[in-house]
């Protein structure tokens, strides 16, 4: 299993519209990727590691597929359209990195 994060840095002048990702943008991920995303998630970042300090990240997303060659069959046909809809939510460039889950536990 991999883990696709795509992460919007903070920064005091940037726009990001939490509401229509969750809402529109990430469902459109889902639904245009369709089988090849078996999940996915969305973190609102609260602060940094100091107390009242801005967080590092204002949002991040993980995208979870099987394998790599998924996430380019799922992603790659669609990645004009999820870049254009970009400036609907935010002024903010995007990173992004891929990584392989290793250990993960819940509750």
């Amino acid at each position: 299993m991999i883990k696709i994060s795509v992460m919007y840095p903070y920064s005091p002048e940037g726009r990001f519209d939490m509401d229509y990702y969750c809402k529109v943008h990430m469902p459109l991920v889902k639904t245009r990727m369709g089988e090849y995303c078996r999940g996915y998630e969305v973190d609102l970042g609260l602060s940094g590691g100091a107390p009242d300090s801005a967080p590092v990240y204002v949002a991040v997303a993980h995208i979870y597929c099987e394998s790599m060659d998924d996430f380019r069959k799922g992603f790659g046909p669609h990645a004009g359209e999820f870049k254009e809809d970009q400036k609907n939510y935010t002024n903010i460039a995007s990173v992004m990195q891929v990584s392989e889950l290793a250990a993960s536990v819940r509750g």
